[in-house]
């Protein structure tokens, strides 16, 4: 049970539900930015992580205002479809663009994964393609280089990330330690969107590298393309 069940304005758990519009506003912002770079080769993956974001934020208020598992499905549904887009974006800039065309396949193993658990009741496999996928971000920022500059704000994210899930295990602790003023579930989701908005900041202004110091492998595939 989530710390914070107070009712505001008829919105029960009403700092969980509320602050799910910072995704709202970081998933718009995303979207916008990306429509208008029709020159970007990962175009399409930048996109459906920017709409999932958006999704996220009335799957996740769907979900706070009555937690259960029915609509819980709502807030992970989403969820898992922009980390695949993400993880695609990833692979795609920085060991091949041809990453870009499994995209579709990613979106529906993501898919998938939520449906697994809905039939039954088996978080194995959404787990499995989450943190597979996760656990290997950082040796794909490590070991290989990216086509496009200011590659640090993925690193900021992650800080983000890791701090909304220690703030999300204190969900109650943080609600008792601020005199019940926030609880941790909440700050999960301020924290959270300040994660992904390093993303869309990222995208905003980074600039393309020279052909002379992206990998072999996303030059030639970019070569095919021109």
């Amino acid at each position: 049970m989530f710390a914070d069940q107070r009712v505001m304005m008829g919105i029960p758990h009403a700092f969980d539900v509320l602050s799910n519009i910072f995704f709202l506003i970081v998933g718009y912002l995303g979207v916008m930015e990306v429509v208008g770079k029709k020159l970007l080769l990962t175009r399409k993956s930048w996109i459906w992580f920017f709409l999932s974001i958006v999704l996220i934020a009335p799957g996740s208020a769907y979900y706070h205002w009555d937690p259960n598992n029915s609509t819980l499905v709502w807030d992970r549904l989403p969820m898992s479809m922009g980390f695949m887009a993400l993880y695609v974006a990833l692979l795609a800039e920085h060991v091949h663009l041809k990453f870009e065309k499994l995209l579709s396949l990613a979106l529906f193993t993501g898919i998938i994964s939520v449906i697994v658990w809905v039939v039954t009741t088996d978080l194995r496999f959404y787990f499995w393609v989450q943190f597979s996928s996760f656990v290997t971000i950082p040796i794909i920022l490590i070991f290989f280089s990216s086509r496009y500059t200011h590659k640090i704000w993925f690193l900021y994210t992650l800080i983000f990330y890791g701090l909304a899930k220690f703030t999300e295990v204190k969900d109650h602790e943080i609600f008792l330690g601020t005199n019940q003023l926030v609880s941790g579930h909440t700050l999960k989701h301020i924290l959270a969107a300040v994660g992904l908005a390093a993303l869309w900041w990222m995208v905003k202004v980074r600039k393309e590298k020279s052909l002379e110091t992206v990998p072999h492998g996303i030059v030639a595939d970019a070569a095919g393309k021109l």
